[in-house]
């Protein structure tokens, strides 16, 4: 599921905020599955390493200009591209870390949270 600014949304499951001991008393406080709000914020995080963007940027003049180059230079980026790929193929299989901020209906906000833990209202 894609999450979007403005959507509403539900939490999937039962939400600790704090760690026990940290409300008066020695409890915890939590957000019960269910408990909608809405998307006021998406983030999508891109942990690109030197690696993967070099490789980017090395396959796309391979690409673009490859076929213009002297042999010698064209084997040369091939074998770095090559050396690259399995950098490229990790990323890639990694995903793409999502965040968002969450204004629930009852007043309370979480921020910068895995988008995974909520499903459509």
């Amino acid at each position: 599921m894609t999450l979007k600014e403005g959507r509403r949304v539900k939490l999937a499951a039962d939400t600790r905020l704090t760690d026990s001991g940290a409300v008066a008393g020695g409890g915890f406080l939590a957000l019960a599955a269910g408990t909608e709000g809405t998307v006021e914020q998406v983030v999508e995080h891109r942990n690109e390493s030197q690696e993967v963007r070099e490789y980017v940027r090395l396959k796309s003049l391979l690409d673009d200009f490859g076929h213009q180059m002297p042999t010698e230079s064209r084997r040369q980026l091939v074998e770095k591209v090559g050396a690259l790929e399995p950098e490229w193929i990790a990323y890639q299989q990694q995903g793409q870390r999502v965040t968002v901020r969450v204004r629930f209906d009852n007043g309370f906000i979480l921020d910068e949270v895995q988008a995974d833990l909520f499903t459509t209202a």
